[in-house]
């Protein structure tokens, strides 16, 4: 039986493929209503819509249902939105329509589409009202301008348009609506006509070009001029107001016309593509639907679709935008969502419904070969589980199809509309999937039962709506004469899948889904793809990554065939897989760690014989052989047996021969190189969008080559030292470490010389540098037990580096035994060297200076410093020279040093740093001139600085006893000035401050003879170098002199204080004479009375002479103030007063004679008279002037 005889419907009648709002023709209307299939989902959907849709009828005065009048259907592209909106349509109004002679009205469609009584009785019920329908697809009614008030234009167009006014000139419509409230609409019509000539409905849209035709009319019937009427036409449209409200309150004026049942029902279709991210449309739906509620109450109903996969119409909405949509999709408290699960009921209702004849016969060929038709319908790595025929029925249901074909066109629609490869019009659902499945079988009509339909069958249903490019690469590959027919069928198998996450490319995949015979031989049909891809990939149509292929664009292969040509070195495939297999595989590993000993070793990495990293000058080399190398071929088991003794013995790895590794290298590098110099900003978005795919699949191709490598190692060829080594090992890693464990153990011959320290190194080295002689001793009994061929190889290296002049750094010593065939962990090198150097067999250097010991730990405990130290075999002191020295230190110290070197030496060391610190603590107040010792202690502390700088303890000891002269006198200054600043120092400072007391008055005690004596003793005891000695005669000196200083100062003190008294009273009495009051008697006698205090206090006899002075100065400014005050109070008795007045008060005049001559001598009686005239004539004036006057 022909494919074509198996349906109950034929196969070649016209389905639309898509269904259109505007597409209303009867047989359209027909097969939309007679091959609706209402599935379960969209039984639910039904029922949903018309319990909202009737309880407006019901409660039509219920507080809700003014929000209740919106129904928002959603759902993905080809859901059945469309066709289930337009459905309700024809429901809504009862459509009526004809095929065949017969008529049927909508609801009739659906009595055996509907199963519950009850819902198909809703039905008709909310048929039986009175209602307008308006459907239309929004974005065709729409203008391009899309301004903000685009829904509300396009609903108050479809509104006009189904009440007969003008829809595109919504001021034209709002006359008529004016007219037909004054119900001179058909006047109007009958007046334009006469005038005309023409119908006003045919010319209504060129109403501009019959300006007065249309004022003629509308005068007439209006009964007003002309020239009014002009002038509302003129501004009709400028004025018109559109709001939202001005259209519901319309709305609701058109209901209450036809009556409380009359309902109106807005059916738009694509709301949301419409909408897209434009928050104002939004806002204008949401009132919209809002507003009609409200004022037409539950008589006016807004119906929308769109889609329910936001971001897949809208992009990627910011989430502001996002959550506006939502406000809007809240508005509508109906919500319909519509999915694709039961396309393949829908497909088999309308295309593959069987016969009962047909039914048995391919029950027959089930049962024949079931288990044939399941074996060749597997898949192989695939993201979700496609599906088999479930049993016989399920065969019957879905032949010639398979099921997986209904689950996987939907992925690939869907994919293929994601990535932009096809226009926006192609849908996933129903429709669409009707369509591609009636292409398919249109494809095998005529061909007998048997077949299956093979997934490339689907490529016409889309082809019309791919992009040029994706087609052009497939009509190029058609007339390309290198290629078979059957490949340009697989080449648009792989692009179907291109974009099909859950499918791969690979063989046993493209061989299911070419399969075209239930009996097909598998075997051969991969044979044939499998050529095919060669072809494919050879013509750069497809690309292959790892076992999964991919089809390629024309953009694409362009791409492909430039990575193709770029050129990569044997040096960069070398380190490629270098990388792979040391950084990758081995985690970058560099060293390895000998257990025995917990030593790191590092290796240097050969790949190819090209060095992986800097490093090259490790004694342990690791050299991978792969089958990228030029004569790997040639490293048969005899070669590297030879290669692995090289250099002291190496380890070589071989990895097995796999042409797939060097192919996957290849295309690796090439791809990378590419990407790495072609990508930039410059690029087309196209062109970034495949280069980044390459980089994907680059860094799949990654993660193969690694595992790639990983079983070529495991199975790969080890040698090391000579030998095959055969042991297994789980991973790489460990496979790689036994072979380095061999190595190490064969190729350091004196690695078990050394017992590794297995405590804290650095404690321990601590522990034994800070070790005192008792300690030591015991490092000395057990040093032949711990290591002792490791200490005598550093010991026998040290003296044989000495006695030939080399200079022994102790960075190398300790690289030296890192190195075969040694292999002694540094650190376990550090801690023999300090065995060495706390038995006193060698010595330190830093910067050629000796390392004391406790400066040792600090400088050896980081490797960075091992650079600057320079080590020496110790020289040893004999007997006699170290007698010598602890004789010469018990004479100089009072104490008999230890008889052993180095003991010795820190007790003689210690002594003199600590005389040296003494000394420095004396040196600050002898520098200060006021204490002696000076020149000793500078003198002493240079000689212990000298002796000091030594840190080796034999030319410490040298310095110590040819020094012995000068140390011997250090001692005794040492001792006279230790006493001096610990003892005699209070009485020094008792002895200087009684000096520096008398010798202020040093004038007047130099007339007495007995403070001569004194002051004479005191003075050579201070000035001398060495008053050691005579010190101790300071005592009665220092009494002596204070007496004598004291009674002096007495005596000058009392004549001080006889002379103050004086002056005092001459101020009294002249207060008294004058009557002074209390203010002025204080600012007199203040002064003076305070110079008491300060010649009690004072020490100095020149300071109370001076104090004399400033009394006698004092008393004359207190007599000036009397005068001034008594000035004041005469010009206040006598005021006006123009003559001399009589003197109520004698001020005191101070007359100097000797200031009346510059002469130190009277010679003769001339000079003697012409002196006497001046002194006469100074002393008359004063007297004529009423002053009085005082000699001085």
């Amino acid at each position: 039986m022909k494919i074509k005889d198996l349906f109950v419907r034929k196969l070649d009648r016209n389905i639309n493929g898509v269904v259109k709002a505007d597409q209303l023709d009867q047989e359209s209307i027909y097969q939309e209503l007679d091959e609706y299939v209402v599935t379960k989902e969209l039984d639910t959907h039904f029922r949903d819509f018309f319990d909202a849709f009737l309880s407006a009828i019901d409660s039509p005065n219920h507080e809700d249902v003014s929000g209740k009048v919106g129904i928002w259907i959603s759902g993905f592209f080809g859901s059945g939105k469309s066709h289930f909106i337009k459905v309700l349509s024809y429901l809504l109004s009862n459509q009526v329509t004809s095929h065949n002679g017969e008529t049927l009205t909508a609801v009739e469609f659906f009595d055996d589409k509907i199963k519950d009584p009850m819902l198909f009785g809703d039905i008709k019920r909310a048929v039986s009202t009175n209602s307008d329908v308006i459907l239309f697809n929004i974005d065709s009614k729409a203008d391009t301008s899309k301004s903000r008030d685009a829904i509300l234009t396009v609903f108050l167009k479809v509104f006009n348009t189904m009440q007969g006014y003008s829809g595109d000139h919504p001021h034209i419509a709002n006359m008529e609506r004016y007219l037909t409230g004054k119900n001179k609409l058909g006047d109007f019509h009958n007046a334009f006509k006469r005038i005309n000539g023409e119908s006003w409905l045919e010319q209504r849209d060129a109403y501009d070009f019959l300006g007065d035709d249309l004022i003629a009319a509308l005068s007439e019937v209006l009964e007003q001029s002309q020239e009014s009427t002009q002038k509302w036409l003129d501004n009709a449209e400028e004025k018109f107001p559109l709001t939202v409200e001005n259209f519901c309150k319309w709305v609701k004026e058109y209901l209450d016309q036809n009556g409380d049942q009359h309902r109106i029902v807005f059916l738009v279709d694509e709301i949301g593509q419409f909408i897209g991210q434009d928050t104002h449309l939004m806002l204008s739906l949401q009132t919209i639907t809002e507003n009609l509620g409200t004022l037409c109450n539950g008589r006016a109903w807004v119906v929308v679709t769109s889609q329910e996969d936001i971001d897949a119409v809208l992009g990627e909405v910011k989430a502001s935008k996002a959550n506006d949509f939502s406000k809007i999709q809240g508005r509508f408290k109906t919500r319909l969502s519509l999915s694709s699960d039961n396309v393949d009921e829908v497909i088999q209702a309308r295309l593959l419904k069987k016969t009962d004849e047909v039914s048995n016969q391919l029950a027959a060929v089930y049962q024949d070969k079931a288990d044939i038709i399941k074996s060749q319908l597997s898949f192989h790595k695939v993201g979700m589980t496609f599906n088999s025929y479930k049993d016989e029925q399920d065969f019957i249901n879905h032949y010639p199809f398979a099921p997986y074909q209904f689950q996987l066109i939907q992925k690939v629609f869907e994919s293929i509309r994601k990535v932009g490869a096809t226009g926006k019009h192609l849908a996933r659902g129903e429709r669409s999937m009707l369509d591609a499945f009636q292409t398919a079988a249109l494809q095998v009509a005529d061909e007998d039962t048997g077949i299956l339909i093979p997934l490339y069958r689907f490529y016409p249903s889309i082809e019309s709506f791919l992009d040029t490019s994706v087609k052009r690469t497939i009509n190029q590959a058609a007339s390309n004469p290198s290629l078979e027919s059957f490949d340009i069928e697989l080449l648009r198998i792989l692009f179907l899948i291109r974009y099909v996450d859950e499918i791969k490319g690979n063989v046993p995949n493209l061989t299911t889904l070419c399969i075209t015979q239930i009996d097909a031989d598998r075997l051969i049909l991969k044979q044939q793809i499998e050529d095919s891809l060669l072809r494919l990939e050879k013509e750069t149509l497809i690309s292959r990554n790892g076992e999964d292929y991919f089809f390629l664009t024309n953009e694409e292969q362009d791409i492909n065939k430039e990575i193709k040509i770029v050129e990569i070195s044997s040096t960069e495939e070398a380190k490629e897989m270098g990388d792979l297999i040391y950084e990758d595989l081995l985690k970058g590993q560099t060293k390895f760690r000998y257990l025995k000993n917990n030593k790191d070793f590092n290796f240097a990495r050969l790949c190819d014989a090209h060095p992986i990293g800097n490093k090259l000058d490790y004694e342990l080399i690791v050299s991978v052989i792969t089958p990228l190398a030029d004569d790997y071929q040639s490293y048969g088991p005899s070669r590297c047996i030879m290669q692995s003794t090289q250099e002291n013995g190496q380890i070589i790895f071989k990895l097995t021969d796999d042409a797939l590794l060097g192919q996957e290298l290849r295309t690796y590098l090439k791809t990378a190189k590419y990407i790495r110099l072609k990508n930039n900003d410059t690029l087309l978005l196209t062109t970034k969008r495949i280069i980044q795919d390459r980089a994907d699949e680059n860094r799949q191709r990654h993660k193969r080559l690694s595992d790639l490598i990983e079983t070529a190692m495991q199975q790969g060829e080890c040698y090391a030292c000579g030998q095959t080594l055969t042991e297994t090992a789980t991973t790489v890693k460990n496979r790689l470490d036994n072979a380095l464990h061999y190595l190490v153990e064969n190729t350091f011959s004196k690695l078990s010389d050394l017992t590794p320290f297995k405590g804290d190194h650095l404690k321990e080295i601590q522990t034994l540098l800070r070790s005192n002689d008792i300690s030591q001793q015991t490092v000395l009994d057990n040093m032949p037990e711990t290591n002792p061929d490791a200490l005598q190889e550093i010991r026998s290296y040290i003296e044989l580096s000495t006695h030939s002049s080399h200079k022994i750094i102790l960075k190398d010593i300790i690289n030296r035994y890192e190195k075969r065939p040694y292999g002694w962990p540094e650190w376990d090198s550090m801690l023999l060297l300090t065995h060495l150097l706390v038995t006193n067999e060698i010595n330190l250097l830093l910067d050629a200076s000796p390392l004391s010991r406790d400066r040792i730990f600090e400088n050896i405990k980081k490797p960075s410093s091992w650079a600057k130290i320079q080590i020496i075999r110790k020289k040893t002191l004999d007997s006699h020279t170290l007698q010598r020295a602890r004789q010469l230190g018990k004479d100089i110290f009072a104490s008999m040093g230890p008889d052993v070197e180095e003991p010795l030496f820190h007790y003689l060391h210690q002594s003199a740093q600590q005389w040296q610190e003494q000394l420095k603590s004396f040196k600050p107040l002898a520098d200060t001139g006021n204490y002696p010792g000076k020149k000793t202690i500078d003198q002493s502390i240079k000689l212990l600085d000298q002796l000091l700088q030594d840190k080796d303890s034999y030319s410490f000891i040298e310095k110590f006893n040819s020094s012995k002269n000068e140390l011997r006198d250090l001692a005794d200054d040492y001792h006279d000035l230790h006493n001096f600043y610990q003892s005699q120092k209070t009485i020094w400072i008792k002895l200087t401050d009684a000096y520096q007391s008398a010798n202020q008055n040093r004038h007047s005690l130099d007339k007495d003879p007995d403070a001569v004596s004194v002051l004479s003793q005191i003075d050579n005891i201070l000035k001398s170098e060495s008053p050691y000695r005579i010190i101790n005669q300071a005592e009665p000196l220092i009494s002596k002199i204070t007496d004598i200083n004291e009674q002096l100062i007495d005596e000058k003190r009392q004549q001080s204080e006889t002379f103050l008294n004086e002056q005092i009273q001459q101020v009294e009495k002249e207060l008294q004479t004058v009557q002074a009051d209390d203010k002025l008697r204080n600012d007199c006698l203040y002064t003076l009375q305070q110079y008491k205090q300060k010649i009690s206090n004072n020490n100095s006899i020149a300071h109370l002479y001076e104090l004399q002075s400033f009394i006698r100065d004092e008393k004359d400014a207190a007599f000036a103030k009397i005068a001034k005050a008594m000035e004041a109070k005469r010009e206040k008795i006598e005021p006006g007063v123009k003559d001399k007045p009589s003197p109520i008060y004698k001020k005191p005049v101070i007359i100097k004679p000797r200031e009346l001559t510059h002469q130190t001598y009277l010679e003769n009686e001339e000079q003697m008279d012409t002196f006497l005239d001046e002194l006469r004539v100074k002393l008359k004036t004063a007297i004529d002037g009423g002053d009085k006057i005082e000699i001085r």
